[in-house]
């Protein structure tokens, strides 16, 4: 065995080991998805609400504390789920705050109120209906390997709170259980619930109370994503118009197949905002399984070949590689850090351009047009010192215009000086 052999698998065992302390269930209490009813929130006692639509491919798991388990389904199943927060004075942002013991505290803890059955074609239908926001906007979450139904539903249910974002919340759950051995399982799971989403994706695209649909999806559930997109414009010729916005964060697929399956989506694509970090543990760990092809959520998006493809493509990227991540494995940035929920909430979604600290994040975000860094100095410096670079084509093309009617601007101006002062020269 050669010294590199030998240094490849001890990092492959590091990052094992810190994916079996830091993102394994096996501490974590077993249950709380049981209804604690309404005494558990409302607005007396400060704690928030979150209603989601959570749709799943799992089978139902024996245990009604438990709802649903790691196994396939054989069908789609839909719940109302209400989440209780505690107020954000005893939380932090960024972060689910788990329950040590039940009944949880709901001046702690997030607190699972209730679980409806929604039963019948059109329930998932009638429940957007009635909780849609004024915006008609629909964010789809699908979660990503290693979760378990209440990762999912838990995880969400803390975007959507965190991010304050103006919409109503719907998370896609697919049959993981919950173990970071069990990878290929997870995979093949999200294969097993492709037709699925596409279903839930049209159903909710042909809904007349919805306007426009924003689907985020992490790690492994890029690619169930991806996917049902991809069938979907096989099967209709296009993506469904109201799939404007699609968020992939820390996406676990290889990059040569994304721009097969992102060229497969036809003419009219949503538009793509992908966030990635470099130091990426969980993905560094998929790359060496996977052939040592990059991984879209490790690239450098300021490098070629992705500098050019991606500016083609018409794609942003989000590089958080300095932003600090929650835990040792760096693979959960876009939903810890209060800077990034705060732009998923009040830009993303919205499907507003991204350029600078005028977002709102004060100094906290820098932006960088992809191929302007040479002509938009300030720009660049800014992005170097701090923690998102944003890397967004479409700021681009808004500084080419910018700078070519300054260009135009200042040679009308000299020659404006020109003529002034020529006037004053006495001919010879």
């Amino acid at each position: 065995m050669t010294e590199e052999t030998r240094s490849g698998r001890r990092a492959l065992a590091g990052v094992l080991l810190a994916g079996l302390v830091l993102t394994g269930c096996g501490g974590r209490l077993i249950g709380v998805m049981q209804p604690a009813g309404t005494a558990a929130s409302g607005n007396s006692t400060g704690t928030s609400k979150v209603d989601l639509l959570v749709a799943t491919t799992r089978a139902p798991d024996k245990d009604p504390a438990v709802l649903f388990s790691g196994e396939r389904g054989t069908g789609l199943a839909v719940n109302a789920v209400e989440v209780s927060i505690p107020p954000d004075a005893n939380r932090k942002v960024g972060q689910v705050q788990w329950p040590s013991k039940l009944p949880a505290d709901p001046q702690k803890n997030f607190v699972t109120v209730a679980v409806d059955p929604l039963e019948g074609e059109h329930a998932g239908e009638k429940w957007l209906k009635t909780h849609m926001p004024k915006s008609r906007r629909v964010l789809i979450f699908v979660h990503g390997f290693n979760n378990l139904y209440e990762d999912a539903v838990y995880r969400f249910a803390q975007i959507v709170h965190d991010s304050h974002a103006d919409v109503a919340p719907a998370v896609f759950t697919w049959p993981s259980r919950g173990s970071i051995f069990d990878y290929n399982y997870d995979k093949e799971s999200t294969n097993y619930s492709r037709d699925a989403l596409e279903e839930l994706l049209r159903s909710t695209a042909d809904n007349p109370a919805v306007d426009d649909i924003t689907i985020m999806a992490h790690s492994m559930g890029t690619w169930l994503t991806v996917e049902a997109l991809r069938q979907m414009a096989i099967r209709d010729g296009r993506v469904a118009p109201k799939i404007n916005n699609v968020i992939l964060a820390s996406p676990d697929l290889d990059v040569d197949v994304f721009g097969r399956q992102f060229t497969s989506l036809g003419k009219d694509k949503p538009h793509f905002t992908i966030f990635v970090s470099r130091d990426d543990r969980a993905l560094a760990l998929s790359r060496r399984i996977s052939g040592n092809v990059d991984r879209l959520g490790q690239i450098d998006p300021s490098v070629e070949p992705y500098r050019s493809k991606l500016e083609t493509a018409g794609i942003t990227v989000l590089d958080l590689t300095k932003l600090k991540g929650g835990d040792r494995l760096n693979h959960g940035k876009f939903a810890e850090s209060p800077e990034v929920v705060k732009l998923i909430g009040d830009r993303l979604i919205a499907g507003q351009t991204i350029t600078d600290s005028q977002v709102g994040l004060g100094e906290a975000v820098g932006a960088v047009a992809i191929g302007a860094a040479q002509t938009v100095g300030s720009a660049a410096s800014v992005a170097v010192s701090t923690p998102i670079a944003i890397f967004d084509p479409r700021t681009r093309r808004n500084y080419d215009a910018q700078l070519k009617r300054l260009g135009q601007s200042v040679e009308n101006t000299a020659g404006s000086v020109g003529d002034s002062v020529g006037a004053g020269i006495p001919s010879q």
